[in-house]
């Protein structure tokens, strides 16, 4: 990880924030989903 990420504090905490959203888009469509099955 150091290699990839010369600041490791900032870019977990940023991956954590695209990590998060990915998720809560999941969480979105999941919702959708379960409500627009019959």
């Amino acid at each position: 990880m150091p290699v990839l990420d010369p600041n490791p504090q900032h870019g977990q905490k940023k991956m954590l924030l695209v990590f998060g959203a990915f998720f809560a888009i999941f969480i979105v469509i999941a919702v959708i989903a379960s409500i627009a099955s019959p």
